[in-house]
């Protein structure tokens, strides 16, 4: 893809990292996350306007604790610290950083909303009340600044909140401008990225679609293409995007692992079966036996995604060998399918059967997946951009494994179709209810625990299963809260599971936000 003026984010393994670059993006600067050992030498080669170092859960003063090159500093351009990446700022030019637990002086440490007060007038503050809150996650902190640089912001517990070397560029601040928590934080990055950093707004989804077609194009040339096609947003605009890229070298394979909510695979096939809207080659396979055989006995969740991922590929290689050589393998992966996997740094939350999920070894020349580094909400722009209907840009999202991960314990037929059942319900009443209304969930579901407790239906004892309903929102799908549904709505919706589906005799909601949880149940 080409890059105009793009932010480096230099990952040292926080958890806000991937919402520094989206905070980026909002704003209309383009932004990338690179590991934390890239060589200065490859910095210069991409030339980026900004460098951002993230947060981080080490301590900077330890052997192996994660470092950059301090040649980085001599470079040139512009650098702001936030969290650990304050800490390393200081750490590595010069000044003190310390344990809160090893501190000679009275200090706490601080998590969450944190009153901070500018002190020194910054380009970084501009426009930015001196009294502000901010959100705060650390038990380390500055004891002494470097020479040079001039403490900007504090807290009533941490005298370096903020502190720059204005003379080289150099930024620092011990607090989240990424989380929404900080009031000023649209600000901080907005003052950095075009004050600081002189960036222009070049990041569209205009711009990245134009781009892609043209990147996509003189990648693949004349070689043909396998996309794996769900009929969700993500997949959907992948096919759509290549069909514009390369025409008919596109072959569309729509899997059915039998996995599905129920009716989608009527509804896929019907959309892009359509050729008057959808000029593609469009095959359908109904593989549901086959993967139903491979999950029996299997309980543990990464296994569930891991055998889900690499019967996909095998699917999808024996059909490639049907239709003659195909060069690539396209898929709707998306950022946070590749954060949660697992990146250098970060810890595995848990495989996607389209990343962390897939063998080491496929029959492709290679895999392409030109949503891997969009948000969500960036690919509904996208399908909108690609003239999509609104019932695919904004089709409920639903995962690559579906309801694998929606079933606690083994997989088997009667709770495929109890949890079909009980989400069919619970999607159409929410549809209902909120069809004149300003707002509906993000995301919601019915999940299958795997618990059975004692009921009585009519005169009779029931010994049957309990499901959970899950209704989050979120705008980035990185973090998320429980939604807030109504008590008649609730009611409604487990009355009538518990009436018209069999095997069930109790329905929970789910109040859990993420974190701690994750939005899917495995």
């Amino acid at each position: 893809m080409k890059i105009n003026d793009l932010i480096m984010v230099i990952d040292f393994g926080g958890q806000y990292n991937q919402l520094i670059a989206r905070r980026v993006r909002d704003l209309g600067v383009n932004a990338l996350i690179y590991p934390y050992d890239i060589t200065v030498d490859e910095i210069r080669k991409i030339n980026p306007k900004g460098i951002i170092f993230t947060g981080g859960p080490n301590s900077v003063y330890l052997k192996n604790s994660l470092k950059i090159s301090k040649d980085i500093f001599d470079i040139n351009i512009p650098i702001l610290g936030i969290c650990y990446g304050a800490q390393l700022i200081a750490y590595e030019l010069g000044g003190d950083v310390k344990s809160i637990e090893n501190s000679d002086i009275d200090i706490k440490p601080e998590y969450g909303r944190t009153k901070t007060d500018i002190i020194n007038k910054s380009n970084l503050f501009d426009g930015i009340n001196d009294d502000t809150t901010t959100w705060m996650s650390h038990t380390d902190y500055i004891d002494s600044v470097p020479k040079g640089f001039l403490i900007t912001a504090t807290t009533n517990n941490c005298k370096v909140a903020a502190m720059e070397d204005k003379e080289h560029n150099i930024y620092a601040i011990q607090f989240h401008p990424e989380v929404k928590h900080t009031i000023c934080g649209d600000k901080v990055f907005s003052n950095f990225i075009y004050n600081i950093c002189k960036c222009k707004n070049t990041w569209k989804m205009e711009s990245f679609l134009k781009d892609s077609i043209v990147e996509l194009r003189n990648k693949i040339k004349d070689g043909k293409v396998l996309c794996a096609l769900s009929g969700g947003v993500d997949s959907s605009v992948v096919a759509t995007l290549l069909s514009k890229a390369i025409g008919k070298n596109l072959t569309c394979v729509f899997v059915n692992h039998g996995l599905l909510r129920k009716y989608e695979e009527e509804e896929v096939k019907k959309i892009f079966s359509d050729k008057e809207k959808y000029d593609i080659n469009f095959i359908y396979i109904d593989a549901s036996k086959r993967f139903y055989e491979a999950l029996r006995g299997i309980t543990n969740p990464e296994e569930k995604r891991k055998i889900i991922g690499a019967e996909f590929i095998k699917v999808f290689e024996e059909e490639a060998k049907k239709i003659g050589y195909v060069d690539y393998l396209a898929q709707g992966t998306i950022y946070p399918d590749v954060i949660e996997s697992g990146s250098k740094v970060s810890a595995v939350i848990k495989s996607h059967h389209n990343v962390g999920g897939l063998p080491s070894v496929i029959d492709f020349k290679e895999i392409i997946e030109p949503l891997k580094f969009l948000f969500k909400d960036e690919i509904r722009k996208l399908g909108l951009e690609l003239g999509l209907p609104d019932t695919i840009v904004n089709r409920q999202p639903f995962p690559g494994p579906g309801l694998a991960i929606r079933i606690i314990g083994e997989v088997s037929e009667e709770k495929i179709n109890i949890v079909k059942d009980a989400d069919y319900i619970l999607r159409q009443e929410i549809e209902i209810y909120y069809k004149d209304k300003n707002y509906k969930p993000s995301q919601y579901y019915v999940a299958l625990t795997n618990m059975k407790s004692v009921g009585v239906v009519g005169d009779f004892r029931t010994y049957e299963y309990a499901v959970v309903i899950r209704a989050v929102d979120t705008d980035d799908f990185m973090t998320a809260s429980a939604s807030d549904l109504p008590y008649d709505l609730l009611q409604k919706i487990s009355t009538k599971i518990v009436n018209e589906v069999k095997g069930v005799n109790r329905v929970f909601y789910d109040l859990t936000s993420k974190p701690p949880a994750t939005i899917e149940m495995e």
